[in-house]
């Protein structure tokens, strides 16, 4: 069997004052070919396993460009057909093929098409013909569109926010794809939207219960595989809000069904489920009273929803109440970065940080700070894989300790700042950047974590989200989205 695999994507916000060019991508990962056998980017572990499980079978994999870059902006169009086109100009160079896999994100839009996914796939069909099996991987934060459902043979996502099973959703996704291509089985899928917007975190209970359903359905007779897209909101295009998707062997009611009846457990928990978020009062007050380590989340400010990372709403307070034994990072500020490397660890020096961007990144903070340690090219773990965090300097500021980077990232890990040398048992409180993807890695070594909400790119109010190109009324911002 020959089988064609490439990776592409990025997670569009389309109120980020960052445009997503070239540079971004270069940063986060842009390589060529075969970055299954080179890279360790974590958006290249789909193509690693599905390297391994055809070369297991004895298939042949020709394998073209991955480039992801890290969410922002609309991308710049230039930039995105110069991806698309190389990706088809491989496909069409690769001769017969039996399979087409592809890992995209899902909710990538340029500054001309809306539904970049839809519209590479359609061009795929267009390279390959009806015969050949294509088969996409899905981050759950996406837009699905009728578009792509035409002509994608299946499509899978992934369960876990935080995104633990990206390896595992691969595996699925190849193992479906074979048979299919083999006529052991015959997918259809089906596609129902919810009209809601809302963060669903895996790691709580009512959400878990989600993803125990959907593995429970899957082991119907003819069901394939189940899919909750949670969709992502700060998209002002068609197909934004959550939907489900539904593969099933030859039963399109079935998939339909199917499809309708996880989209009414979800809609039943809209009113039951909801994070509890505290402004920033309320969390300078917590950390202020806790015992043991907190963790602080930063939701608002959140590198992986597209917003700059680089505000200050929380860390100003934070340094105003000489907080004791206090951790912050990742910051996001190349020119503060150099500044320190210029100046060399040990030294002690006045610096300009933080709130550089725009009015959703708070104003500049003024410390006197010490340069503890640089790291260049540093590396923070992101479930099996790893995301490069560029320079990045651990400062003291009068007792806070803070990590400023140069390359856009959300904190994922602990190794974000134990790789310089500290252990997070030594901290009361760490702030850190990220709305989810932290909880993985830092929920064993926390003894509580508070979800806070500033100002931000990122803010979690969707009531008031301006939308007007949903076509279509959403939850919350409506009570009931189909009156």
């Amino acid at each position: 069997m020959r089988i064609f695999i490439a990776a592409l994507g990025t997670e569009t916000n389309t109120f980020s004052p960052l445009p997503t060019g070239r540079k971004t991508f270069e940063e986060t990962l842009w390589v060529r070919r075969d970055a299954s056998l080179s890279s360790d980017n974590y958006f290249v572990l789909p193509l690693v396993e599905w390297r391994r499980l055809a070369e297991a079978a004895g298939d042949e994999v020709i394998e073209s460009l991955s480039a992801f870059a890290q969410p922002a902006g609309r991308t710049v169009q230039a930039v995105w057909e110069e991806l698309r086109d190389t990706l088809l100009g491989d496909l069409r160079a690769a001769g017969p093929l039996d399979l087409v896999l592809l890992n995209l994100h899902g909710a990538m839009a340029s500054e001309q098409c809306d539904d970049c996914e839809g519209e590479l796939i359609e061009m795929v069909r267009q390279v390959v013909g009806p015969e050949v099996v294509v088969g996409v991987e899905f981050d759950l934060h996406c837009h699905i569109s009728e578009r792509l459902m035409r002509h994608a043979d299946l499509l899978v996502l992934y369960k876990e926010y935080p995104h633990t099973d990206v390896a595992e959703r691969g595996a699925e996704l190849f193992d479906l794809a074979r048979r299919a291509v083999r006529g052991e089985i015959k997918p259809v899928m089906a596609l129902r939207d919810l009209r809601m917007l809302d963060v669903w975190r895996t790691s709580d209970a009512p959400v878990r219960a989600l993803v125990d359903w959907m593995q429970a359905a899957e082991q119907r007779d003819k069901v394939l595989s189940v899919s909750f897209g949670h969709g992502f909101p700060w998209a002002d295009v068609p197909d934004v809000g959550a939907k489900t998707v539904v593969v099933t062997d030859g039963d399109a009611d079935l998939a339909e069904a199917v499809a309708q009846e996880l989209g009414d457990c979800i809609w039943a928990l809209r009113e039951t489920y909801a994070a509890n978020l505290l402004d920033v009062a309320e969390t300078m007050a917590a950390i202020a009273g806790g015992n043991g380590c907190t963790v602080v989340a930063d939701i608002s400010d959140n590198a992986g929803c597209g917003a700059a990372s680089d505000s200050t709403f929380l860390l100003e307070p934070l340094l105003a109440t000489k907080a004791e034994r206090a951790l912050f990072g990742l910051l996001w500020d190349p020119a503060a970065v150099r500044v320190c490397e210029e100046a060399g660890e040990g030294a002690t020096l006045r610096l300009r940080i933080g709130g550089k961007v725009s009015a959703m990144s708070g104003r500049p903070v003024d410390v006197e700070a010490r340069v503890l340690k640089l790291i260049h090219d540093a590396k923070v773990t992101y479930g099996d894989g790893k995301m490069p965090m560029g320079d990045a300097v651990l400062l003291d500021a009068g007792g806070v300790h803070i990590v400023i980077n140069t390359i856009r990232t959300q904190t994922f890990n602990p190794d974000a700042f134990t790789q310089f040398g500290i252990a997070l048992s030594d901290y009361r409180t760490v702030v850190l950047k990220s709305a989810q993807h932290f909880h993985a890695g830092f929920a064993p070594v926390a003894d509580r974590i508070i979800y806070a909400v500033a100002e931000g790119t990122s803010s979690p109010d969707f009531r008031t989200l301006p939308l007007p190109h949903a076509g279509r009324p959403l939850w919350p911002q409506v009570a009931d989205p189909w009156a």
